[in-house]
Formats: structure tokens, C-alpha cells, sequence
């Protein structure tokens, strides 16, 4: 046998492999059952998001221009 056939025997045998353990994973995944969509909320409205802002000292409070 020449080098050729060789390689194309072992690309054959390959992807023979590759083919079967698809096929076998296909089905692993497939034995798990049916799907269920996933759980929807019963709220429609966005999420919301609370911001904290830091406090302002009384000085600034008091005189708002100060900073300027």
C-alpha cells in the first residue's frame, strides 16, 4: 500500500469516530427528556434600579452658590 490510501483509510476511519460519538451524544441529550421553555415573570414591567446619592453638607444646603 502506498502512502495515499494509507491516509485516506485513517481519514475515512476518522471520521467514521467523529460521526458515531456525535450520534451518541445526540442521543444522551435527546434521552433527557422534553424541554420546557423557561418561567416567565408575572410582572411586566422593566426592573428597576435604586441609585444612592451621597449627602450634601448643611453649608451647601444652605447657600447653593457657595461652590461656585
Amino acid at each position: 500500500m502506498d502512502r495515499s490510501k494509507l491516509v485516506a483509510i485513517a481519514t475515512g476511519a476518522v471520521a467514521v469516530l467523529l460521526s458515531v460519538a456525535y450520534l451518541l451524544i445526540v442521543q444522551l441529550l435527546d434521552f433527557r427528556g422534553e424541554m420546557k421553555p423557561a418561567p416567565m415573570t408575572e410582572e411586566s414591567s422593566p426592573p428597576v434600579a435604586i441609585v444612592r446619592l451621597p449627602l450634601v453638607s448643611n453649608a451647601l444646603q444652605q447657600h447653593p452658590l457657595a461652590i461656585l
